[in-house]
C-alpha cells in the first residue's frame, strides 16, 4: 500500500490517497476524504449501550465499570476486521487538523465515559444512578454526532467549544 498526503493548503480535502480501490475503502468504513473510520466509534457505543441498559439493568454497573477507552490504533489492532491495517494507516495519513478535532472529541467521550465510571462506582441510590447514566448517554450521543460528522469531513463549531461544552455537561451531571 502507498499512501501520499495532501501537500499544499487549499488544495481539494481529499487528505490521502491510498493504493486500495474505494471498495476496500468502503468495506473497512473509511470516509476516502478524511481516513478516518467509523467503525472507531463502536467502542463508544459499547459505553453508550451499557449506559442506556444501566437504568432498568442496575447489573450492568459492573459491566460498565469494565470497559476501558482503547486509542484509534488500540481499538484497530485488537479488532477481527480484515482492513484494520488500512484503517490503521489511513488514520496515520489523515490531516493533521481533521485528526485534531477528531482526537479532542474522542477525548471528551472518554473523559465522559470515565467520570460515569467514577460516580456509577460510589454506592448511588438506584434513581441517581438512572439520572447519571441518562445524562452521560445524552452527551456521549451528542459527541459520536459531532465525531461522526467529522469522519465525513462536514464541519462544525469546531472542537474548542465542544469540549468545553461537554466538560460543562459532564460536570453537570456529576453535580450532587
Amino acid at each position: 500500500m502507498t499512501a501520499v498526503a495532501r501537500e499544499a493548503p487549499g488544495e481539494e480535502p481529499l487528505t490521502l490517497c491510498l493504493a486500495a480501490d474505494p471498495f476496500s475503502l468502503a468495506e473497512a468504513n473509511i470516509n476516502p476524504l478524511t481516513g478516518l473510520s467509523t467503525d472507531y466509534l463502536n467502542h463508544f457505543n459499547e459505553a453508550i449501550m451499557l449506559l442506556e441498559m444501566l437504568p432498568s439493568m442496575p447489573e450492568c454497573r459492573e459491566d460498565l465499570a469494565d470497559w476501558r477507552p482503547l486509542g484509534y490504533h488500540e481499538h484497530f489492532t485488537r479488532s477481527q476486521l480484515k482492513q484494520r491495517e488500512l484503517a490503521i494507516a489511513a488514520y496515520d495519513l489523515a490531516a493533521p487538523s481533521v485528526r485534531r478535532r477528531f482526537d479532542a472529541l474522542c477525548e471528551a467521550m472518554k473523559s465522559a465515559v470515565l467520570a460515569a465510571q467514577a460516580v456509577l462506582a460510589a454506592d448511588l441510590a438506584p434513581g441517581d444512578a438512572a439520572h447519571v447514566a441518562v445524562e452521560t448517554t445524552a452527551e456521549l450521543k451528542r459527541l459520536v454526532a459531532l465525531a461522526n460528522a467529522v469522519i465525513h469531513g462536514q464541519e462544525f463549531s469546531g472542537p474548542a467549544a465542544s469540549i468545553q461544552e461537554s466538560q460543562a455537561a459532564v460536570d453537570a451531571i456529576l453535580q450532587p
